[in-house]
């Protein structure tokens, strides 16, 4: 699974959890260098908006109007 990890140079985000009772778990790297994880169920949802809001899709639409 180490070939899923975001990376700057293949920047994404990974979403998952530890089976059916387990945690949530996220994390992302960005080609602007940011990167974040948790792997804790209540910040997953956090981390997720932050990487929406201010990384790969923000910055996909960086410049348009």
């Amino acid at each position: 699974m180490s070939d899923l990890i975001p990376t700057p140079d293949f920047p994404g985000i990974r979403i998952g959890k530890e089976g059916p009772y387990g945690p949530a778990y996220a994390d992302y790297a960005c080609r602007c260098g940011q990167s974040a994880s948790t792997t804790d169920g209540s910040s997953a949802e956090a981390l997720v908006q932050d990487y929406t809001d201010n990384h790969g899709p923000a910055h996909r639409n960086e410049g348009r109007k």
